[in-house]
């Protein structure tokens, strides 16, 4: 099939985005991913400057350990256009990684959060301490839950989810056994 005749997300493959992990030079891209009200829409509300500056450093922080915070880059400007990041937590009593991705409005639906955040599972796999891996997009984002469905995570059930500290909201409970295809 000719390149123009495919829609544009099917022109978004594996190959069009890499993720590096998050770096000192990062801390714009976070103010534009969860600073900006329109992309916190469901999470409660941007993030002030203290706490945008408080989360660069624990993403800083995290790249020591299993915990991985990466930013997402497209392959054709270089430009960093978005962030996914997996890290441990206790879950029904059961220590698995939490998965989350974002990616800037004008990327958005063409693909690319997918393609990073299988990016992102390969390293989690590669990482082996947690066999599960849980995704918990708000129940009102209906993108987000494709991604989990499209990438072969299993809908567990819908949950209530604090996120942020003190904020509660209705989520999808996404299960992905990370055993599976290594």
């Amino acid at each position: 099939m000719p390149v123009s005749s495919k829609s544009q997300g099917d022109m978004f493959g594996q190959n069009t985005v890499r993720i590096e992990l998050w770096g000192e030079d990062d801390l714009a891209l976070l103010k534009k991913l969860l600073g900006d009200p329109a992309m916190m829409g469901h999470l409660g509300g941007p993030e002030s400057d203290v706490q945008l500056a408080e989360r660069h450093n624990r993403y800083l922080r995290a790249n020591s350990s299993h915990n991985r915070m990466l930013k997402i880059v497209y392959h054709t400007t270089g430009e960093a256009i978005g962030s996914v990041g997996y890290w441990e937590r206790t879950w029904h009593g059961e220590q698995v990684y939490e998965i989350g991705w974002s990616v800037l409005p004008t990327f958005q639906g063409r693909g690319i959060a997918s393609a990073a955040t299988a990016q992102a599972i390969r390293m989690a796999q590669s990482d082996g301490k947690c066999r599960f891996m849980h995704a918990f997009p708000s129940v009102d984002n209906p993108p987000s839950n494709a991604i989990c469905r499209k990438l072969g995570f299993a809908l567990i059930e819908e949950c209530e989810f604090e996120y942020p500290k003190g904020s509660f909201m209705q989520c999808n409970d996404w299960c992905l056994d990370l055993s599976v295809g290594r």
